[in-house]
């Protein structure tokens, strides 16, 4: 096969799998526009009362991090 053929061919089924996308997000967006679609899940850092950021869930392995200096 000749080698501009090959190259061709790769070309087109990356534009046929970028138009696709393309519709996928369209789609995608206009379901998320008019509600149909909705997005689960949960803010990690809220905003307090004070306009402080409050502190995500971390492990209490970690929390000292700052502290540990050397690796050992």
């Amino acid at each position: 096969m000749n080698k501009n053929t090959v190259i061709v061919i790769v070309l087109v089924v990356l534009v046929l799998v970028t138009l696709v996308q393309a519709v996928q997000l369209v789609g995608l967006k206009s379901k998320l526009a008019s509600g149909q679609l909705k997005v689960g899940g949960t803010a990690q850092n809220t905003v307090s009362q004070s306009g402080q950021q409050g502190s995500p869930n971390v492990p209490s392995s970690i929390q000292n991090l700052p502290t540990m200096v050397g690796g050992c």
